[in-house]
């Protein structure tokens, strides 16, 4: 799993059982391997690429995570334990208006670099049946985490699913994406703890511009595009003259107001649990945010180990992978918007027959 906040490449090993339609997991092994700044810049303006460059870098990132699960493998010793590989690959392209998507690293390399089968292209199906091709990630939070009422992840963008009577989720706004941006301007890579923010004041007129973005309006299914953040979001905060301090507090404080938006009017009277997990879930400054807003209204908002918040989108699309290994439904119309149900994912095979 490659993120919109290009802090490197997650990799998860995980093993899954099934019994009687209940499913369980245990998540064996980690690693997030820090992207060196030559594929964070090829990554970073992969989309202002001419057509045949854009293939070209395709291809060769594929190689490069077949190498980097080979890597794993070896620093994880688990040969000939690893069975399958599931790739998201990074999102370049997200235009789910005209039927279409693009992640970058080509699975075919994936799976000649590693031997090994390779289920890549995940979203592609959903998109093709007019979906959103986003949220993916609660099919894996409806059958391997019971007992919460909602998921929130707060990555490059945060999204949230919502655990009702028809299962729901949608894209909320670009998170970590937007704080890190703000963060290198003092020379941070990120906000450490949220503290950067925590120095700073609230931009009330900033705000009120950001959170009157016409996208806060749409209904659900929705999904975005990492470029709302980078090319609508970042200039405005620019634009607004505010300090680095003053934009950080003012953007966490955006992120926890559009959260509360998104889960307060599915609440329901008896107590709720909410599941945050990411790297914004790491942020204090910002979960401090969220418990005040959603507490107070009995909403629990929980934080699990370190291993989770940090591998559980790359635990979802290695079980996303098993789903499609079983031909069975990985993505939820419910939550896309799609025509139906859907087994999302070209299968590559790695050996000779």
């Amino acid at each position: 799993m490659s993120g919109s906040s290009l802090d490197g490449l997650d990799l998860a090993f995980a093993e899954f059982t099934e019994q009687g339609g209940q499913w369980s997991y245990e998540l064996k092994e980690t690693a997030c391997y820090e992207y060196a700044a030559e594929w964070t810049e090829k990554l970073r303006l992969a989309t202002t690429l001419s057509a045949l460059d854009y293939q070209l870098l395709h291809t060769d990132y594929g190689h490069y995570l077949g190498e980097q699960v080979n890597r794993f493998i070896e620093e994880k010793h688990l040969h000939f334990q690893a069975a399958l590989v599931a790739s998201h690959g990074h999102t370049s392209f997200h235009l789910p208006a005209r039927k279409m998507t693009a992640q970058l690293g080509d699975g075919a390399a994936i799976a000649a670099a590693t031997g090994l089968p390779v289920v890549s292209d995940l979203r592609a199906m959903d998109i093709a049946l007019g979906g959103q091709g986003a949220p993916i990630v609660p099919i894996g939070e409806k059958l391997l985490f019971p007992g919460y009422d909602f998921f929130l992840n707060i990555g490059g963008i945060a999204n949230i699913s919502i655990n009702a009577d028809q299962y729901l989720a949608f894209d909320i706004c670009p998170a970590n994406r937007v704080l890190n941006l703000l963060a290198n301007q003092a020379g941070q890579s990120f906000d450490r703890d949220g503290a950067l923010a925590a120095a700073g004041k609230i931009n009330t007129g900033l705000l009120e511009t950001l959170n009157a973005l016409p996208y806060y309006q749409q209904a659900a299914p929705k999904s975005l595009a990492n470029d709302f953040g980078t090319d609508t979001i970042y200039p405005l905060i620019q634009q607004s003259g505010c300090d680095t301090n003053d934009a950080l507090s003012t953007y966490t404080e955006h992120i926890a107001t559009q959260v509360a938006n998104a889960i307060l009017p599915m609440h329901r009277e008896q107590p709720q649990r909410l599941l945050v997990t990411g790297g914004g879930a790491l942020n204090h400054f910002l979960v401090g945010l969220l418990r005040t807003k959603l507490e107070s209204a009995g909403i629990e908002v929980m934080i699990p180990d370190e291993k989770l918040v940090n591998y559980k989108e790359a635990l979802v699309m290695a079980f996303i992978g098993v789903l499609r290994w079983r031909q069975e439904n990985n993505v939820l119309a419910s939550v896309t918007g799609a025509s139906r149900n859907s087994i999302g994912g070209a299968l590559w095979i790695g050996q000779d027959a």
